[in-house]
């Protein structure tokens, strides 16, 4: 399955460390991040992932661009709701075509703690027949 993984800032080292602790069922799955959470991702987990720009770049409507063509089966978005980010429409716009193209969408640790143990137990596998 292709997953996307996206954190601000303030979640960067949670989504590492998020990361770190699944690293054997990511290691089954092809990885895309936006740039700098890629890099990251990659230096404490020795995982291959797929960078798109930095999200203040275009990563984020790189990301969208896949969701669009249903190249992405779940997206983990560790966002900080407490700070207001320029890029808000972008990331608006990533939550949104996932509700619309039905992909599944953690935007905290615990939802995502959630979805990464329903991949591993095989939940997910509609998404292989939805395609």
């Amino acid at each position: 399955m292709n997953i996307g993984l996206i954190a601000h800032d303030a979640k960067k080292k949670l989504m590492q460390n998020f990361c770190i602790a699944y690293r054997g069922i990511l290691s089954h799955h092809t990885l895309y991040a936006t740039g700098t959470t890629g890099r990251l991702i990659e230096e404490v987990t020795n995982l291959t992932v797929h960078k798109y720009l930095a999200g203040n770049l275009g990563g984020e409507q790189q990301l969208g661009s896949q969701i669009e063509h249903n190249q992405i089966d779940m997206v983990i978005f560790l966002r900080d709701p407490q700070t207001r980010k320029m890029s808000e429409p972008e990331i608006n716009n990533v939550m949104q075509l996932c509700d619309i193209h039905n992909i599944p969408l953690a935007t905290n640790l615990a939802t995502a703690e959630l979805l990464i143990k329903a991949l591993e137990r095989g939940d997910l596998d509609w998404r292989e027949m939805y395609k």
